[in-house]
């Protein structure tokens, strides 16, 4: 697409987020890296290097710098990246665990509630590990976290640079039943109590 020929209404739409770029049609760069073989590496965007991401996510040169892994058994002709969790609002995964993500050209094609990580354009959260559902009416994206203890909230299109859908994870931490997370399946099994008393 060739830019300068644009009116300037159609790069309005464009930079609002809509359909050509939800859609990643010709306007999104996503730089990555190849092995000797011309197979695309796995690269893994460390915590120390995660505030530097959001300013060189597409920066051919920064993302050739990220330590670089080759997992077995991923769908091919797909690009994914590790992105290690931050904070207790995704619990039960635990802070640290590695969330295996494959890039999302397609943002409209998401289901609702999918497990992602987000790049924001924001300062102090560029990247975040959420649920996402897309509202489409309002061309907003709803973040929700596992942890209910964190408010759901929206944030409009235009804002986000990039989507990895979840894939799989890697943790070092037995998974184990905290008391938190007790309370939490408590509670739903409370409320689908509830429900079921208003059915009947």
């Amino acid at each position: 697409m060739d830019l300068p020929k644009l009116g300037e209404l159609h790069l309005r739409e464009l930079e609002a987020g809509n359909d050509v770029y939800l859609k990643g049609s010709n306007l999104r760069i996503l730089a990555i890296t190849v092995n000797k073989s011309n197979q695309e590496n796995v690269e893994y965007v460390p915590v120390k290097a995660k505030a530097g991401y959001a300013a060189g996510y597409n920066d051919p040169e920064f993302i050739a710098s990220l330590p670089r892994y080759h997992i077995p058994n991923l769908p091919k002709n797909k690009t994914f990246r590790i992105f290690p969790t931050t904070g207790d609002s995704m619990l039960p995964f635990p802070e640290g665990t590695d969330i295996v993500a494959e890039y999302l050209q397609d943002w409209t094609s998401l289901k609702p509630g999918t497990p992602c990580i987000v790049l924001l354009k924001s300062d102090g959260h560029d990247l975040l590990f959420k649920l996402l559902t897309y509202q489409k009416k309002e061309n907003h994206f709803l973040l929700r976290s596992l942890n209910h203890l964190y408010a759901p909230y929206t944030v409009p299109a235009e804002e986000i640079l990039e989507i990895w859908k979840y894939h799989s994870h890697h943790t070092r931490q037995l998974p184990e039943s905290t008391p938190l997370h007790q309370v939490m399946t408590a509670i739903a099994a409370m409320q689908e109590e509830i429900r079921e008393l208003k059915r009947s």
